[in-house]
Order: C-alpha cells, then structure tokens, then sequence
C-alpha cells in the first residue's frame, strides 16, 4: 500500500517538476489513527526545494511560488497551499483504496484509507494464512546464526538464556524472509571451566553419582564447577591441583580424568537439549572449542610476521595498526597455549568450510564480548578479505531483576535453568483453578513461562539491559507475552462458539464502521520486514501489544457471535485474521500459540 500512495504523489509530483529531482521526504504511519493511515511531509520538502529555486532564480525571499501544471495555474502562500494542490489532484481520480485525504497542520496529507481496502485486506490474511507476513527479501540467501553457546560443565546461566532468545528469535524472522537459516551452536568442550569442574568432583565424590536423570546429574557437576572455581580463587594449592588437572584434559593422560570428562560432557549437553526444547531450539551445526582451537593455531602460527606479531614470548595482534579504535590483542599466550581469539578464528574458517556458499554469519553474544569480537573480526578480515561483508556480530545487554534478589526460589544462585523452572512454577500455582489435565497444565505451564521470559527480552531493542519483573512477566493483563497468549486463545474461543452456531467467516459482509484493529492487521508484512532489516525482533513483539489491545477493545464492544448481526461473519472474519497474525507473529517471537488457556 505504502508503494501505491507513493505512486500517487510521484504521479503527481511530475507534472509539476522535473520527476527525476530526489525530494527527502516521508510517508509513514501517524502514531495517532484519528490522523490516517498514512501522513506525508512532501508538501513542505516539494513547497522548500521551489521556494529556494525561485529565491535563487530571483534573488528575495519575498515570495508566492506559482506556476502552471495540469490542472491549470497554482499560485501557492505556503505549504499547506501545495498540500492542498496535491490533494485536490489526487481525489481527482481517487483509486478504491482511499477514502479521504486530510490537510493537518502546516502541511501534513494525512490519506484514509477505505473500508473497501479493509474488507480486502482481511480477506487477504484469510487466504494467506500461515503464510501471512512472509517476504522473500531474503530468498536465495543462505545464512548461519550462531547462538547460546553454553559450555559444558557448567550452569546454564542467564545470559545464555537471552543469546537463545534473541538468536532463535532473529534465524525465525529470517526465514520468514525467504534465508535458508542454519542454527549453529559453540560448546566451549575444554578450558579452565572444565579443570574447576572435575576438581569439584573429585573432591565431592558424593557429586559423580550416575543415579537419577541426566538433568540431576548435570545439576551436581554445575555445584561441583562452583566448588572449583571457589577454590581456585581462594586456594594457591587448589590454583596449582586444577591448572595440572587441565594439563591433563588437554592431553589426554589420566584414565579417571578423562572417563570423568566423557561422563560430564555427555551429562550436561543432554540437559542443554531437554532446555532447546522447552525454549523452541533445534541446532543444525554443533562446533567444539577443541576442534576450533587446532584450526585457530595453524591460522596464527602461518601469519606470523604477517598480521600477528611476536611480543614477550606471545602472539599478539595490534589492531590498532588497522583501527585506531581498536587494541591489541593476545592470540598465542606465552605458555604457548591458544587463547578465545584464536578458537573464533578457527570457528570462522570452519563456519565458512561447512558452507562455502553462506552469504552471512551471523554471531550472537552479550555486549561484554563486542571489543575483542572486533579485534578478532578485523583479523579475519585481514586474511580472509571475502569474509569481511559476510560477517555480523549482534550484542545483547544483561538481566536485571526488578527485585533487586539474584537468588532462585531455592535459595541458590539463580541461572537460566532455574529462572525458567521458577517462572512456570508461578504461572503453574496460578492455574490450580483450570479444568486441565496434568499433562495439559504442565505444557501449558511451560509455554507460558517461556514466553513469560523472552517477550521480557524480546520487547525492547537488542543491545540494552533487561529489567526483569517476575509478577509483570506474567502477568495476563498488560505488556507480557501471557497477554499475548490469553489473548490468542480468547479469540480462538469465540472461533468455536461461531463453528457451533454455523456462522461462517465473511470478509464481504462489511459494516460501514471501520474497526481499530483492522488498521492495524495490514500492517503486519511491514513490521516483519523492517525487522529483518534492522534485525530487530522487538518491532514485532511491540506490534503484537498493539494489536492484541485493539482486538481485545474490538471483542469487548462488540457482540461477534450473533445470528441476527449480518455483518457477524465479517466480525468472526476479523477474528480470524487476528489469529492468524498473532500466531505467526508469536512463532516469529519464538512463543507458542497456545488455543486455550
């Protein structure tokens, strides 16, 4: 639609001046829908851009602008003399889809759009379905996001819990755009973490139990990382024992170690899956650090005296040399051992030797990882030139709690696992009243405990920190993703009741009335794209309150349901539509679309 209003005003526009002058100017939607559809600004840029051409041509800012064009001569005071002109031209032949155009102000042309349009539009949802909102910006592109990446033998903790909200949540918008999306995951297999983790379980035997589920188990090596890495800080001894013991992982040469290691490594990337689950995950690619760090070391030791640089027994790199934004880096410590740098250059090349078509990778990480991204980004560029456009790092900010509290319901120290277990907990406890089944209010439980959390990410921008609310989160009034839910489900609800009463959806049997929710149904291809071109998932979770608050103020003024409305199959129409775009909107989120509630 934005295309067609916009052919209107060129149209127009070309028969005044010259058409291949660019005008700066912007047709967008008024963030009040008393002021229309659609506003412009043009009359203002088109009435300045003449204004200084005549006051150039004639040297005095004392000036009307007149002239002829098609529809006779115009002899224009001020801009909204122009808008005016623009707007009788267009009414002239006004298309279908409009209804009116409005001067606002100085100069704004608000353009209404008309019932007709609206009927069509929902019909259109109809049609489309599932598939609503889809584009194919993207479609050809082959694109992999690397995301979550929590490390073995250790919790899974907040801040992994953002990276896969935000991460599935970009590869879904992605794909709705038309990109081939691989999900890729980086497990951090060896490292310190790991030596303060089988040092606590070699010092609380009672913690290597193999009884219980796989989650238990990776639970009491979470507690035992603690202990190490308590110890590590507190305790020369302990420092000396957890160094030696990750001498060993590496190579290989303690029998105990290494059968405590297979046992701790299979543990805890079992738990992670049971967690990809409940959050909507599915990985494609799984690289390990391990692996990652031998083709990271060939990469540094073969530029050596190229890009890198020896310094007191290390491998560094001066990027400041290429960036003066940038510092340098160590690659290569002086021990001899590689260090994250290294490990993201070989998971570089490795990304685009598991795929040499890929036209992007993307990377999602918390902000605290952007400055040595940077230095490790502009390394790669530097040796592989044709990787550089093909890179993009995306950052999160961290968790807050509103509380102020970091503890679980527990008493522990809170981690992603906890978080997600104590939120549908509480959505649990809220539903002890509901006619369902255990199995139905567990799922139920879960979902909505899951979109509890990542509408509280996803809502505002990428990049700042979230203030976490544990009341408001879920909450089935209000900005939450339970609201979103409720009111998906409310709508399904009434869907039912029009299925038992035969009253079929009818996009042709309009009322005159417009309703508030149909001005913002349309909408929905605009907002998906400007979400993949921004990668901004919180343009879509933002929209989706929108709607849902003007749906829910459409259901309650208004009997849907009725034999004796004649427009009631147009209302059930509506209903519909509003389903279909809050469910594909909720996938885009990563949330399930729950029918009853």
């Amino acid at each position: 639609m934005q295309e067609k209003i916009e052919k209107l005003i060129k149209d127009v526009l070309s028969e005044m001046f010259d058409p291949d002058e660019n005008l700066n100017y912007t047709l967008e939607h008024p963030s009040d829908l008393k002021n229309g559809d659609y506003s412009t600004n043009v009359a203002m840029v088109f009435f300045s851009t003449l204004r200084q051409d005549v006051r150039k041509s004639i040297g005095s800012d004392n000036i009307n602008i007149s002239g002829d064009y098609n529809l006779g001569h115009f002899e224009w005071k001020t801009p909204r003399d122009c808008a005016e002109s623009i707007k009788n031209k267009i009414l002239e032949n006004k298309p279908d889809f409009l209804a009116d155009i409005q001067i606002a102000g100085a100069g704004f042309i608000n353009f209404h759009l008309s019932r007709k349009f609206f009927g069509r539009s929902v019909e259109k949802i109809l049609n489309d379905g599932e598939n609503f909102g889809k584009n194919n910006l993207l479609k050809g592109k082959k694109v992999m996001v690397e995301y979550t990446d929590p490390n073995p033998f250790k919790p899974f903790h907040i801040g992994h819990l953002m990276t896969n909200t935000i991460g599935e949540s970009v590869a879904r918008i992605l794909e709705f755009s038309g990109a081939d999306v691989a999900r890729a995951n980086y497990q951090g297999d060896v490292g310190l973490h790991v030596a303060k983790a089988i040092y606590g379980l070699l010092k609380n035997e009672n913690l290597q139990s193999k009884k219980g589920s796989h989650n238990l188990q990776a639970e009491n090596i979470g507690q035992a990382y603690v202990f190490g890495a308590g110890a590590y800080e507190d305790n020369l001894e302990a420092k000396k024992e957890i160094d030696a013991i990750n001498k060993k992982i590496y190579n290989k040469s303690d029998k105990k170690i290494n059968e405590i290691y297979e046992w701790g490594f299979d543990v805890t990337m079992e738990a992670f899956e049971d967690l990809y689950k409940m959050l909507g995950t599915k990985f494609d690619l799984y690289f390990l650090e391990s692996q990652m760090m031998l083709i990271g070391e060939k990469i540094v030791h073969a530029n050596v005296d190229k890009i890198f640089e020896k310094s007191d027994g290390a491998v560094v790199f001066k990027a400041e040399k290429y960036d003066p934004k940038l510092h340098t880096r160590v690659f290569i410590t002086s021990q001899d051992l590689p260090t994250y740098e290294t490990k993201e250059l070989g998971l570089t090349e490795e990304k685009f030797k598991t795929d040499p078509d890929m036209d992007l990778s993307i990377v999602v990480t918390a902000s605290e990882q952007m400055e040595y991204m940077r230095v490790v980004a502009k390394a790669i560029s530097l040796i592989h030139p044709e990787f550089e456009k093909r890179m993009k790092h995306i950052t999160h900010g961290m968790m807050r709690f509103a509380s102020g509290k970091m503890g679980s319901r527990k008493g522990n120290v809170i981690t992603g696992e906890s978080l997600l277990n104590d939120v549908r907990d509480m959505v649990s406890e809220k539903m002890t009243d509901r006619d369902f089944s255990i199995v139905e209010q567990e799922k139920i439980a879960t979902d909505v405990g899951v979109s509890a959390i990542k509408y509280s990410v996803l809502k505002q921008a990428i990049g700042g920190d979230i203030i976490y609310d544990f009341e408001k989160s879920i909450s089935f009034e209000g900005d939450s993703g339970p609201y979103l839910q409720y009111s998906h489900a409310r709508a399904n609800s009434i869907l039912e009741k029009a299925q038992k009463e035969n009253i079929l959806p009818d996009p042709h049997a309009m009322p005159s009335e417009i309703f508030e929710v149909e001005k913002l149904l349309y909408k929905f291809p605009e907002i998906v794209l400007r979400s993949v071109e921004e990668y901004e998932p919180h343009y879509v979770a933002n929209y989706l309150i929108e709607v849902a608050r003007a749906y829910n103020s459409f259901y309650g003024n208004n009997l849907i349901v009725d034999k004796k409305d004649k427009t009631s199959g147009y209302k059930v129409a509506i209903t519909y539509a509003f389903t279909f775009v809050m469910k594909n909107g909720l996938h885009l989120l990563g949330i399930e679309a729950p029918k009853k509630m």
